[in-house]
């Protein structure tokens, strides 16, 4: 779902597809997203055995993680936006300069990220808590399909 993001902010910043930094970006957005759905998953199995019903365990879930989730993402993107825009600062001569030829080589893994996160992290904060209610679902309708 991630790589969606990456291809979309691809388009939107009018850059090309590089296989090797771009495809570097997209492994590392893997990792976070997978880190965020374990962080999610995780807590949810927890709080399954506490709560009376699956559907308030899917809520508090997503109450008490969006901050995590949240502060990953937002980090993540703002230590990654000066590479993404491809600014420089240089800190000896208090100059900020922008498209330097240091900062060309990185465009492509930080716009990967940036994008793929963004659009991930809206993705993980909905899908992840729905296909756990339509597991639960599915797995209702089955049990009450057997004793009928």
């Amino acid at each position: 779902m991630s790589t969606t993001g990456v291809f979309i902010g691809l388009m939107i910043t009018g850059q090309a597809f590089s296989i090797v930094m771009t495809g570097v970006g997209v492994i590392a957005l893997a990792g976070i997203v997978v880190n965020n759905n374990i962080i999610l998953i995780d807590t949810f199995d927890y709080l399954k055995t506490k709560m009376p019903n699956i559907k308030e365990a899917i809520i508090k879930t997503g109450a008490q993680r969006l901050r995590p989730v949240l502060l990953t993402t937002f980090t993540t993107v703002l230590g990654l936006l000066p590479m993404a825009t491809m600014t420089n600062v240089d800190f000896i001569t208090r100059e900020i300069t922008s498209g330097s030829p240091d900062t060309q080589w990185w465009v492509q893994l930080a716009t990967a990220i940036v994008f793929g996160l963004i659009f991930a992290t809206v993705l993980t904060l909905i899908v992840t808590p729905s296909a756990l209610m339509l597991r639960e679902n599915i797995k209702n309708w089955y049990v009450k399909k057997l004793k009928s």
